[in-house]
């Protein structure tokens, strides 16, 4: 049985990308950058993302490598709450709360590795 996910993101900078979730997104960031691994767990409601170095040249994110494509999906409760918030954080929109053609309602933000971040629900069949 499966019972969570954390998604990983390789960074070029992992406390860069920290203070953004942790001052744009509003996460609260465990750093372990003295462990074997060195890492970033952030933590928001009841998500949690792992930032790792990335170590094999500089980080790309998904429709940069593949012509399309988000790099993570969060479900989400009151999105047009959280779109405003985002809004007043000053985060970059790559798309506005919409309804999309798979039938999600959701708008997509970029991070500040170009990362994008996807925040949605399905709205039934």
């Amino acid at each position: 049985m499966l019972i969570g996910l954390s998604p990983i993101f390789p960074c070029n900078d992992i406390e860069k990308t920290a203070d953004f979730y942790v001052n744009k997104l509003g996460f609260k960031a465990v750093k372990y950058l003295n462990a074997s691994e060195p890492h970033i767990c952030l933590y928001k409601d009841s998500v949690e993302v792992i930032l790792i170095k990335t170590l094999a040249g500089p980080y790309k994110p998904n429709h940069a490598l593949y012509g399309y494509g988000f790099d993570v999906y969060f479900y989400t409760e009151n999105q047009e709450k959280l779109e405003q918030e985002l809004k007043n954080s000053g985060v970059k929109f790559v798309k506005p709360l919409c309804t999309t053609d798979y039938n999600n309602k959701e708008f997509v933000i970029e991070d500040c590795d170009g990362r994008y971040l996807a925040f949605g629900c399905k709205l039934g069949s």
